[in-house]
């Protein structure tokens, strides 16, 4: 968990990176850019790695029908659709990193999410991790396709507290930035689930998808 920006210093790292696994201090190291003067912190594609060691690390499918508590031959209405990509939320709960090379976003909490679809009911099973930590949440959730009002894809911005290191780490401020990402909404009155996921045409094909089936039933 990101500590509040005022306390983000190098002599408070030292106490962020106390009770970490390796793996844990490595990824608090990147995301503060600071590697001590005769180490390195690990790169945007090492990090991409360590995330997606957990990512596909686990049949996300299955383990989100065994928590829902259904068959797959009763959720084929359509195929079941997933998303996932790097989680933000607008406290100081993640840190955030701009990949200058790649120009990507990166942060230290990543979702996963899958939609089953029976002939009434939209299933919903999410599961998001920490890298810095051990904090995880699982949730599933069901609705009726009457109840929903729309899926959508929008792109948001938070602002987050970033790092502008100078010199060999002799001084690093944070600063605030505002970080766009991508999400997939779905919509009942008077609320929004929302679900990471990367800007990529499958996904958004995939909600095209999902809006063509939830008109039918609208309509039928």
């Amino acid at each position: 968990m990101a500590v509040n920006s005022k306390d983000r210093n190098p002599a408070d790292l030292w106490k962020v990176l106390k009770g970490r696994t390796a793996d844990q201090q490595k990824v608090i190291k990147y995301f503060w850019g600071y590697g001590g003067c005769l180490s390195k912190c690990i790169s945007d594609s090492e990090y991409d790695l360590m995330v997606q060691k957990i990512a596909t690390g686990t049949d996300w499918k299955q383990r989100a029908l065994n928590k829902i508590g259904l068959d797959e031959d009763q959720l084929k209405e359509i195929d079941p659709i997933h998303f996932e990509g790097y989680y933000y939320d607008d406290k100081d709960s993640t840190y955030a990193k701009y990949g200058r090379a790649d120009k990507k976003w990166r942060s230290s909490a990543y979702q996963i999410s899958w939609l089953f679809f029976s002939e009434e009911q939209v299933y919903l099973y999410q599961y998001t991790f920490n890298m810095d930590e051990d904090g995880k949440s699982e949730r599933t959730e069901e609705y009726f396709y009457k109840d929903i009002t729309n899926f959508s894809s929008s792109t948001d911005t938070v602002e987050k507290d970033v790092p502008e290191i100078s010199g060999c780490n002799n001084k690093v401020e944070f600063v605030k930035k505002p970080v766009d990402y991508t999400r997939f909404a779905l919509v009942v009155p008077g609320d929004k689930l929302y679900c990471s996921m990367d800007q990529s045409d499958e996904y958004e094909a995939s909600i095209q998808g999902m809006k063509a089936k939830l008109r039918e039933k609208k309509n039928a």
